[in-house]
């Protein structure tokens, strides 16, 4: 299932990539252009805000982690302990994999709208 949703996440934002692609380059007169350009970088924009919050959400969850692991010790280890915390740090990691994916094709869609604004 992990697989499943990193292939989802690299395939909708592939899809996102081409559909800007295109929808740039079959756009023929300048000033559509570049405002569908600018449209679509500032979504892009909020997108990146969204996922670099999402990072400094996952910093916090990283800090509770190592509390939790702490204060595990110095308590009774039982095996449910120790599962939540190894899947909390899972799914920590598995969303910062994501977030990635989201930041690269963020960034090629930042540089191709910035190459279309400015190439004409």
């Amino acid at each position: 299932m992990t697989i499943l949703s990193y292939c989802y996440r690299f395939v909708s934002n592939f899809a996102f990539l081409a559909v800007v692609y295109f929808t740039l380059n079959f756009l023929t007169k300048y000033e559509e252009r570049t405002i569908i350009a600018a449209l679509v970088l500032a979504y892009s924009i909020m997108r990146v805000v969204s996922t670099l919050r999402q990072f400094h959400f996952y910093t916090r969850i990283e800090r509770l982690e190592a509390e939790a692991r702490a204060v595990a010790i110095n308590v009774a280890d039982t095996p449910t302990k120790k599962l939540v915390i190894r899947e909390v740090a899972m799914l920590r990691h598995q969303g910062e994999l994501k977030a990635y994916i989201d930041l690269l094709f963020l960034g090629l869609i930042t540089i191709l709208c910035i190459a279309k604004i400015v190439g004409g």
